[in-house]
């Protein structure tokens, strides 16, 4: 199993009156509580925990998001790009930019071949389907989104192989009649990778051969989706994928106490308690988001949780909707996110144990892909994070060889 760390670049430095009077955490805060010297102390840092990364043999990733708390990160393929020229042995995962939202999936392609060769072919090229908020902020129509996201992606990849010349690309919803990008990428392939949940979706991901990461989607929603993958491939006629097209993203905290470990993992949380406040215009009422047939449910006025707080079981996509996800995740404990696989938090032992165990229920994974820090972990907090997952983790995680699940054992 290989590990990729990532860090959001998140700013948890908003007062928290500001927090509880805005109607959205993201898409709709005023730029005017960003400080940017402290943006540039953030990125400073988050690069330098990627080239501890690459020190001590992680791969690494990063992500896109606009204009939230949640991430400063706006434009991928900038960080990626530093990463390609700063780093030396890591691979580098782009997760991603959000391809169905920009309106020249060249342009994309032309950005990961120059990243590709910048880092002398270590790039691998991932993709997520867009939230509500990424909709508003870039002026985006959520209808056919999902269609937008699968062509784009097609756009890119053809872009990305093709050495013989101008060719025409004329789809549903991009057109671009010459196409020929230089400098063509140091490799001749890409793995590519797919964030989704739904079985749906997995379903098409299993049928392209992609890497299928699921984010913090527990061990229902994960065996779920993967089981769709597999016996996709198998109604396709397609070979089967070994557990290294299956990887999982989850919060990890490594202390030299359990005490230290969850303690410190608490902070992570500030990621879901804090950053997925959304308003009503950015989640359920954007049109689109909701499958026609709940639809109706998801746009009628939620009464109060229950005293105890809502209900916890289940709380992955693709099992609830997602508002109801969202009002889950943001009220999650420690202990709640440990229990539904979550986040892996403890001392080295403690936090293998946990890895091991979820990568067994789940039917096995070939990466973790690791959310390392957010929210209010600190620098040295996060240094230490990575050290003792680098030296007492991941050696025992490499020795965890791919196989090849069965279709029933997936289901």
């Amino acid at each position: 199993m290989d590990a990729w760390w990532m860090c959001e670049v998140p700013y948890p430095h908003v007062p928290n009156a500001v927090l509880d009077a805005a109607d959205s955490v993201r898409a709709s805060l005023p730029s005017r509580w960003c400080d940017p010297r402290i943006a540039a102390d953030l990125f400073e840092q988050a690069i330098d925990h990627y080239l501890l990364c690459d020190e001590l043999g992680f791969n690494i990733y990063a992500t896109e998001h606009h204009a939230g708390i949640n991430s400063l990160l706006g434009a991928n393929p900038m960080l990626v790009s530093i990463l390609a020229r700063q780093t030396r042995k890591a691979r580098i995962l782009s997760l991603g930019t959000l391809v169905s939202l920009r309106r020249e999936p060249v342009r994309i392609a032309e950005e990961y071949a120059t990243a590709d060769v910048i880092s002398r072919g270590r790039l691998e090229l991932g993709f997520v389907k867009s939230g509500g908020t990424e909709m508003a902020s870039a002026n985006a129509n959520p209808i056919n989104n999902v269609e937008r996201y699968w062509e784009a992606i097609d756009l890119v990849a053809k872009a990305l192989t093709h050495q013989d010349g101008p060719f025409s690309w004329e789809g549903k919803h991009f057109t671009h009649r010459h196409v020929n990008i230089w400098p063509r990428p140091w490799q001749e392939r890409f793995r590519m990778w797919a964030a989704t949940g739904d079985p749906h979706t997995a379903a098409e991901v299993g049928r392209r051969g992609m890497v299928h990461t699921l984010v913090l989607r527990g061990v229902d929603g994960t065996r779920r989706a993967y089981a769709a993958y597999r016996n996709a491939r198998v109604e396709a006629g397609l070979p089967p994928v070994s557990t290294d097209n299956f990887a999982y993203s989850a919060f990890v905290s490594v202390g030299d106490t359990d005490e230290e470990g969850q303690r410190v993992g608490e902070k992570l949380l500030w990621f879901l308690n804090t950053s997925l406040k959304s308003a009503p215009q950015y989640a359920q009422l954007l049109p689109g988001t909701a499958p026609p047939h709940i639809a109706g449910q998801a746009w009628r006025t939620r009464s109060k949780p229950l005293a105890g707080g809502p209900n916890l079981v289940n709380a992955e996509k693709g099992v609830a909707t997602a508002q109801e996800n969202a009002m889950k995740l943001v009220s999650m404990t420690v202990a709640q996110a440990m229990a539904q696989g979550l986040m892996f938090a403890g001392n080295p032992d403690s936090v293998y144990a946990q890895i091991k165990k979820f990568h067994d229920d789940v039917g096995g994974f070939g990466h973790l892909t690791m959310l390392g820090r957010t929210g209010l972990m600190t620098h040295a907090e996060s240094e230490k994070n990575i050290r003792l997952f680098g030296t007492e983790v991941l050696p025992r995680l490499k020795a965890i060889a791919p196989v090849v699940p069965t279709v029933e054992a997936a289901a």
